[in-house]
């Protein structure tokens, strides 16, 4: 019971009333006609949503957040309110903020498919489906992505832990059914569907990362999980025609600021990632990396999260005073009492990326490490970011400002 409307000729900097009626029948072979007759049922709410500005100069501000977990136990959820009383903090910021929020980027993780694997793995589609209806109809998620414009993007646990590292022959009948629930679920939040001549979105999806604008500000949302090359001989987080994308974005965008999204941390690179992040694709990176550099492109944040703690840190490069780039890291929503979080010590800081060009790229953390379960909130106007990082119940744990150049 998922779909997409697409509602053209709306003004811009509006805010309307929504409501989404449905019928039932027991009659599979109900025609049309009569189908079109039935009394639909309305819920008992009228949902508002607030259309975009087209105003450039305005401040922006977004909400960033990854890794919620959910346990389900023979399709039973544990405690599920635990999980979503992070989002009730958000709603409140949403509520009670004078500068409103202009979107939610959710950046991997949203659900746990593997949660269970070593007792009982969820491998079938239903039992996929009911994590994603029981993680999503928690009262305070589901209030806060009614409003507010919400994008998401899969990280490995929407399929298996360090997926495709661990798979078998055995996972396409795993990932065939994972795929199709982030599909109905997440993906259909984003502009990964083409909209079609007629208004209507195209079915099938090329690929799963995307881009989108706000104002003169450009997002553009990586899939660093499914397009994966593992062997030796080529190894890509990326696949070629997203690199491409990507490399082009990046020289070609009028943009002041670019914001990248990457699941996986850009950098600092972990200690012990298991072969999982950007570290175990360095020649990628480093094209990227050069890229930004070589055409001496400003204002390039690197979004993130899954390593279970929150932070910004900058990049340098030793050659280059001109060239900087920053990473915001936000994780986790919701931490499994089972995992650790992330610390400061847990990250390479004392030696440089590896680089196949000349010179070095030098990293260091601009803020501490939250470890915690957390949500940032990121403001944008013309001079800087400010990070505020907040705890489940909303408090302000750190703030942190990037200067724009």
């Amino acid at each position: 019971m998922s779909g997409v409307v697409v509602l053209n000729g709306l003004q811009a900097e509006t805010r309307y009333e929504y409501q989404a009626g449905w019928f039932t029948t027991t009659d599979k072979r109900e025609a049309v006609d009569s189908v079109n007759e039935l009394a639909l049922r309305w819920p008992e709410h009228i949902y508002t949503l607030k259309t975009r500005s087209n105003n450039k100069a305005l401040p922006r501000s977004y909400i960033l957040g990854s890794c919620r977990y959910l346990r389900m136990t023979l399709g039973t959820p544990i405690a599920p309110e635990w999980g979503d009383r992070i989002f009730a903090a958000i709603n409140t910021l949403a509520q009670h903020s004078e500068t409103p929020i202009d979107g939610i980027l959710m950046l991997g993780d949203q659900v746990y498919v593997d949660d269970m694997n070593i007792v009982a793995p969820d491998r079938e589609y239903q039992d996929i489906l009911h994590k994603y209806q029981t993680a999503f109809s928690q009262p305070h998620i589901r209030q806060l992505m009614a409003h507010v414009p919400t994008y998401m993007i899969l990280d490995d646990h929407e399929i298996e832990d360090n997926w495709p590292a661990k798979a078998s022959s055995n996972d396409q009948l795993l990932f065939s059914n994972a795929i199709r629930a982030y599909e109905l679920y997440q993906c259909s939040h984003s502009p990964a569907h083409a909209l079609l001549p007629s208004g209507r979105l195209e079915r099938n999806i090329p690929h799963y990362w995307y881009q989108f604008a706000d104002g003169d500000i450009e997002w553009f949302v990586l899939d660093t999980r499914t397009r994966r090359t593992l062997a030796n001989a080529d190894r890509r987080i990326l696949d070629s025609e997203q690199e491409h994308a990507l490399l082009d974005w990046l020289v070609t965008s009028n943009s002041r600021v670019k914001l990248v999204v990457s699941s996986v941390m850009f950098y600092p690179d972990l200690k012990n990632d298991g072969g999982d992040a950007w570290k175990s694709f360095p020649a990628q990176r480093d094209r990227i990396l050069e890229t930004i550099r070589d055409n001496k492109i400003n204002n390039v944040i690197f979004i993130a999260g899954d390593v279970h703690g929150s932070m910004t840190s900058q990049l340098t490069h030793s050659e280059d005073p001109d060239f900087m780039v920053h990473t915001i890291v936000s994780s986790p929503l919701y931490n499994s009492k089972l995992l650790p979080y992330a610390k400061a010590d847990s990250f390479i800081l004392d030696q440089p990326l590896a680089s196949l060009g000349r010179g070095s790229y030098h990293q260091k953390l601009t803020s501490r490490v939250v470890c915690e379960d957390n949500f940032a909130r990121i403001f944008i106007d013309t001079e800087r970011i400010r990070v505020d990082y907040h705890n489940k119940l909303g408090a302000l744990l750190q703030s942190v400002s990037i200067a724009l150049r």
